[in-house]
C-alpha cells in the first residue's frame, strides 16, 4: 500500500523501491494517485482503493500533452484495476468501455465486500444484482473479491467478518463467478498467522492477496492488538532538521506565542525552520521532544506554523547547522512515531501521513 503519498513516505520514493525489491502490486487511494504512480511504474499493478466517482474529472499528462477525463475513463486509458461495491462504479465503468471499444474483460476490478466496516463495500443482500453484471459480454472481470477487517489483531473480533466474508464469497462461487484473488486483511493479517487469509483463500481455489500498509514502513498496526512478529519492525524514516538559530535567555523569559512557557533558569534556545505546517503536530507545545548531539531536548512554548524552539541547556557544543531529529535515532536516543502519537492522542498512520509535502524526502541506502 502507497497510498496517502506512501503513508507520508513519500509515493515516488517508495513504490520505485518497492518494485525494484519485488512488489508488483500498488493500492493508491484514487484515481489521480493512480495516474502519477502510472507515470514511474509502466508496469505494475495499480489498485485503486477507493472507487470511482462519476463528477470527478482528472487532469493528467506531462509536458504540453495535458488530457482531462472522467475517472472511469482514465482507469481504462491507465490500466489502473479500481475498488468497486455500487451499481453506479460498473454503470461508469461500461460506459467508457463503450466508448473506448474495449473487449469482454478487459476492465478487471475488485469487488469489496462490507463485513462490518460499514464504509465501503456491498452488503450481502445487495451482492446477488451486482454479481448479474458480470455476463460473459460484459467488459467488467470480476479480478478479485475483497473485504477489510476492522480489528485484524483480534481473533474473536475477526470472527464475525470471516463468517460474512466466506458467506459472500460462496455466493459469489455459487453465482459461477471464479475470482482469481481472495483480498483479505492489512499488516495485522500478514503479521498474524491465525488471520488465515492464505488458507482460506487456498481452500477456495484462489491465489490470498493481504494489503500489507504500514508494517511496510516500520510500524504495528495496532497497538492495542499487537500482531506476532511486530516487535522486529525497525521503522524506516527519520524526520530530520538543523539548528539554524541559538540565543540564551534569562529566568523569568516567556518563549512562543501566548507566553506557555517561562523560564525557570537562565536557558539556551536552539530555533528549528520547522512547524505545524510541515507536520509537527501544534499539540506537542510543551510536551515533545527532539534529539539533538545525541541527547533530548524538550519543545518549549507553542509550535509556530514554521518554527519550533528547543531547550539545549544542557546540551553540550550545539552549534548552529548542527542535526536535529523529530523522528529517528541520535546515538542511543530515539523518537518514533509511535511515541508522538502517544503525546498528541492519535496513531502513528496520523503522525506519519502528516508531513506535509514540502518537507523533502530523500532516499538513503
Amino acid at each position: 500500500m502507497v497510498k496517502a503519498n506512501a503513508y507520508g513516505h513519500g509515493l515516488r520514493e517508495c513504490a520505485c523501491a518497492l518494485e525494484k525489491n519485488g512488489a508488483r502490486w500498488f493500492g493508491v487511494t484514487c484515481v489521480e494517485e493512480g495516474i502519477r504512480l502510472r507515470q514511474e511504474l509502466p508496469e505494475a499493478r495499480i489498485l485503486v482503493m477507493s472507487g470511482i466517482w462519476e463528477d470527478s474529472v482528472v487532469q493528467y499528462g506531462r509536458g504540453d500533452l495535458s488530457v482531462a477525463a472522467g475517472e472511469a475513463a482514465a482507469v481504462l486509458e491507465h490500466d489502473l484495476t479500481p475498488v468497486v461495491w455500487e451499481a453506479r462504479h460498473l454503470d461508469l465503468l461500461e460506459g467508457a468501455a463503450v466508448r473506448l471499444r474495449a473487449a469482454p474483460g478487459d476492465c478487471p476490478v475488485h469487488l469489496e465486500i462490507d463485513t462490518g466496516m460499514s464504509r465501503q463495500g456491498v452488503q450481502t443482500k445487495d451482492l446477488e444484482p451486482l454479481l448479474r453484471r458480470f455476463a460473459k459480454s460484459s467488459p467488467l472481470r470480476l479480478q478479485a473479491v475483497m473485504t477489510h477487517f476492522h480489528t485484524p489483531g483480534d481473533v474473536d473480533l475477526m470472527a464475525g467478518q470471516r463468517e460474512a466474508f466466506v458467506t459472500a464469497v460462496d455466493t459469489i462461487l455459487e453465482a459461477g463467478l471464479r475470482p482469481e484473488i481472495l483480498s483479505a486483511g492489512s499488516s495485522a493479517a500478514a503479521l498474524h498467522p491465525q488471520a488465515g487469509v492464505v488458507e482460506q483463500a487456498k481452500g477456495m481455489g484462489m491465489k490470498p492477496m493481504v494489503r500489507a500498509g504500514i508494517a511496510l514502513y516500520g510500524y504495528a498496526p495496532d497497538a492495542e492488538h499487537p500482531s506476532e512478529g511486530g516487535e522486529q519492525l525497525r521503522p524506516v524514516l527519520q524526520w530530520k532538521t538543523r539548528v539554524v538559530s541559538l540565543r540564551e535567555i534569562p529566568a523569568g523569559a516567556t518563549v512562543g506565542y501566548d507566553a506557555t512557557f517561562t523560564a525557570q533558569r537562565a536557558s539556551k534556545l536552539a530555533l528549528l525552520p520547522v512547524g505545524y505546517a510541515d507536520g509537527v503536530n501544534r499539540l506537542l507545545s510543551n510536551r515533545g521532544a527532539v534529539l539533538v548531539r545525541g541527547q533530548r531536548a524538550a519543545m518549549l512554548g507553542r509550535i509556530s506554523m514554521d518554527h519550533t524552539t528547543v531547550d539545549v541547556t544542557e546540551v553540550a557544543g550545539v552549534g548552529v547547522g548542527d542535526e536535529v531529529v523529530l523522528i529517528g535515532t541520535q546515538g542511543t536516543e530515539k523518537v518514533t512515531a509511535a511515541e508522538i502519537a502517544g503525546l498528541t492522542g492519535t496513531i502513528s498512520y496520523e503522525v506519519l501521513c502528516g508531513i506535509a509535502a514540502r518537507v523533502p524526502r530523500t532516499m538513503v541506502d
